[in-house]
């Protein structure tokens, strides 16, 4: 598996925020996300490959039951039902990060962050190549794969948000999702890679989440650490 990179710190978002974590960063993804924050995992690559057996053994050198699995986009990473399928024999509790595009095809998984993306994630032109924009909006949702994720797994729905009016596109998506999903699943997160972003759209949140049921999700890591890798 090519992996990116591989840390022991705090979960900083969803229902398990705070919570020790063995992070596995696999590189590649199938998206080109225009405010993605790992852009060394995603729109350009990089990392090592590296056997599960290694990746199993450096996992448990850490004193942590979660692991949390994410990318790029962890569903595409060569190896990913074998890495999984040892974490669960050991008794690990996985979280796995997805745009949910993939589907699971039996991946074990014992919480689905699942992240689909909205119109705003699409890369403008100058950006990237118009063939990877194509690519990007073409893929971005896929309401089948989501659905088999929310019927098979505990998950949560996590959206990124930056202005009020992306709140009816989130409602839009979700209800083509088929499965129960109540609003506290439903988990709003601040865009932005900086305290100082991230707080000036609480506000904005905390009234979308009042008037909508739905669950804020902070970004506990960026206020402890910054944006910086291996965090």
């Amino acid at each position: 598996m090519k992996i990116s990179e591989l840390f022991f710190s705090i979960q900083g978002e969803g229902e398990l925020t705070g919570v020790p974590s063995v992070f596995v960063r696999t590189s590649g993804c199938n998206l080109r996300c225009r405010w993605c924050d790992t852009k060394y995992s995603s729109w350009k690559p990089e990392g090592d490959n590296v056997t599960v057996d290694k990746l199993v053994e450096k996992v448990c050198s850490y004193p942590a039951r979660h692991v949390v699995i994410s990318g790029g986009e962890p569903m595409i990473a060569k190896g990913i039902k074998e890495f999984t399928g040892r974490l669960n024999e050991l008794g690990k509790h996985i979280t796995i990060e997805t745009a949910g595009t993939v589907a699971p095809e039996g991946v074990k998984c014992d919480l689905a962050s699942l992240s689909p993306k909205l119109s705003d994630s699409t890369p403008q032109e100058g950006d990237i190549s118009e063939e990877w924009i194509e690519r990007h909006e073409s893929k971005r949702l896929n309401y089948d794969v989501l659905s088999e994720w929310v019927e098979s797994y505990e998950f949560q729905l996590k959206f990124v948000i930056s202005k009020e009016e992306e709140i009816k596109e989130i409602q839009e998506v979700v209800d083509q999702i088929r499965g129960n999903i109540i609003p506290e699943k439903i988990l709003l997160m601040p865009e932005g890679t900086d305290p100082e972003t991230i707080r000036s759209r609480y506000d904005l949140l905390i009234n979308l989440c009042k008037e909508n049921g739905y669950r804020m999700c902070n970004r506990l890591h960026i206020d402890l650490f910054g944006n910086t890798p291996g965090t």
